[in-house]
Order: C-alpha cells, then sequence, then structure tokens
C-alpha cells in the first residue's frame, strides 16, 4: 500500500464533491463536512434521535416491485446504442439519483442525535475484480450531481469500475486502509473504533475517513440477481450515517390472468428497501417510493436532467 495512491483517489473524490456542494449555503458552526445541521425541523424529529438512539433500531423496511418490460426493452436499446453492459443497476441508481433531487429528505442522515441534510448524492456498492466466484471483492462509491442523467450516472460507473478491474492492484484505498486496520492489537483496535465512533458522533470525523468509507453516504444498493435469491432486507450500519439500503433480485416469472380471461407470463424487477425512520416520516418515504418506481417504469425520463432540483430545508 501507499500513501499517494489514497490520496490521489480522495482528491478525485473531493474534486467531484466540490461541484455537488458549491450552493449559496455558508457553512454554519454545528454543521458537518459531509451535512448541514438542518434547524428548522419538528421538534418530535429532533426528540426522535434520542427516542430510536441506534440506526438498527429505527428501520423501516419496504418491498416493491415493478413490471420489468419497459425497463427491458429500455436496457435492450441503450446495449444497441453502444452502452455495452448497461442494466437495471444503472436504471436503479439513476431512478434514486433523481428521486433525491425532487426528495431531497431522504438524502438527510442522523449522526451525534442531529439531523443533516448532505451536501452531496453518494451511492456505495460490492464490486468484484472478475465474474470468477473468489475473485477479490471491493465496495466502490460514487458521487452523483443531483440533476445527473442517466448517461451521466452510467459513464461514472463504467469508468470506475473499469478502472478497480483493469488496475495490476487487487486493494482499493479502502481495502488498503482495512487491511491496515487488521493488523492492529484488539485492545487497541477497540480504542481506534471506540474513537472514530467518537469523532463521527461529534462530527469531527476526517473527511478523508468518510470518503472512503461504504458506512457514509446516501446510500448503499446491491444485487442478489447472481446468487439467484430474493432481495434479502439488509439491516442498516449503526456505524457511519448511511440511512437507505436498496437490495433487489433477478426478474422473477409470474403467470396472471388478463380481464379477457388469457394467462399471460409477467416479468417483474422485485426490490426492497431499509430506511432510517428518523430523517423524514413515512408519507415521505412513500412518495419517494413512488417517484422511483416511476422512473422505473419509465427510465426514458432520466435521460434528461430535471427541471429544478429542490433545495432541503434549512
Amino acid at each position: 500500500m501507499t500513501i499517494i495512491d489514497m490520496s490521489e483517489e480522495i482528491e478525485i473524490r473531493q474534486n467531484s464533491i466540490q461541484k455537488t456542494t458549491a450552493t449559496a449555503y455558508k457553512r454554519r458552526l454545528g454543521d458537518r463536512a459531509d451535512g448541514r445541521r438542518l434547524r428548522t425541523l419538528d421538534p418530535m424529529a429532533n426528540v426522535a434521535t434520542y427516542l430510536m438512539a441506534t440506526r438498527s433500531g429505527s428501520q423501516n423496511l419496504f418491498s416493491d416491485a415493478v413490471d420489468i418490460e419497459k425497463m427491458n426493452k429500455y436496457i435492450h436499446e441503450k446495449r444497441n446504442q453502444g452502452l455495452p453492459n448497461f442494466g437495471a443497476m444503472h436504471v436503479l441508481v439513476g431512478a434514486y439519483v433523481r428521486t433525491i433531487s425532487q426528495k431531497p429528505g431522504i438524502n438527510r442522515f442522523v449522526n451525534g442525535n442531529r439531523i443533516y441534510a448532505r451536501n452531496n448524492i453518494e451511492v456505495s456498492m460490492a464490486v468484484k475484480k472478475t465474474l470468477e466466484l473468489n475473485a477479490p471483492e471491493t465496495m466502490i462509491k460514487f458521487i452523483f450531481e443531483p440533476n445527473a442523467t442517466i448517461y451521466e450516472i452510467y459513464e461514472q460507473m463504467t469508468q470506475k469500475i473499469s478502472e478497480f478491474q483493469q488496475a495490476s492492484d487487487e486493494q482499493s484505498a479502502f481495502d488498503k486502509l482495512v487491511y491496515l486496520l487488521n493488523y492492529i492489537p484488539r485492545p487497541i483496535m477497540r480504542g481506534t473504533v471506540n474513537l472514530l465512533k467518537w469523532l463521527d458522533y461529534h462530527g469531527w470525523i476526517p473527511r478523508f475517513l468518510t470518503l472512503l468509507s461504504p458506512f457514509h453516504g446516501s446510500l448503499v444498493i446491491t444485487s442478489m440477481a447472481s446468487l439467484g435469491i430474493n432481495p434479502v432486507h439488509h439491516h442498516l450500519y449503526n456505524f457511519g450515517n448511511v440511512p437507505v439500503f436498496i437490495a433487489f433480485s433477478a426478474t422473477r416469472h409470474q403467470k396472471e390472468l388478463t380481464k379477457t380471461g388469457d394467462v399471460v407470463d409477467k416479468r417483474y424487477f422485485d426490490f426492497t428497501i431499509s430506511t432510517d425512520d428518523r430523517i423524514c416520516d413515512g408519507h415521505y418515504y412513500a412518495s419517494a417510493v413512488k417517484d422511483i418506481k416511476k422512473y422505473l417504469l419509465n427510465p426514458h425520463l432520466l435521460e434528461v436532467p430535471p427541471e429544478k432540483v429542490i433545495e432541503d430545508i434549512r
């Protein structure tokens, strides 16, 4: 491992963030490097962070599905237009990024019993070095603009995944950091982790660590398709501040009876969403899920930027 490699990756991520955080907002006392404190929330929202002290103890679990016919047609269309490996993952990430641009409340997070609006959109996912069963795997984090189109999302994801898979080094910067931590003796490791939690609670954890950490961000997304199982309801992590975890599976076939009495074979895209109940209410989440489904059913809407990006409350 070299410090230079880690520094280069961190610098790239920081440069990506500079665009995303370039707003008229001026940082105030109580804000964090990765988010601004929300000061006009309903008092109950603030009290709830003490009543529900952990992220895993504040989970809401959603399960849903959409007819995949239009999405499949769109995916094949894009592949024929010269976008190799374009798939459901790109559409789902695009749908979530676009939903954040209109429902920014789902991009909040809780740290230190306070609720923050995240400064950018950070999506993490596991990526294998090759398609072999025992191939090395790492977590890759993508940082998107709220007005990103499906083409920009595809380009960034393809580039970063390709860089990892083609690199001679099998470890990402995050893997190297974990590798170093693995050699710390247990008593010191416990102290190190407790120190990181304490720093994170107060908003003092170094930004370069949160840029590397998959435990900090807007969303962690995982595919069960290659495993051939239904999407799990993945737990949220108490460490860090990721408020949403999405899992999806391979296409599910289901026989259905039409109004005319005919039996048809329908194909569905199943997905689950685990959310932190403290960042916004159920009605807001339900509205956001409806938006996600709208974009999954009509992915062509993601080809142009949104007319307006909605900013979260102050």
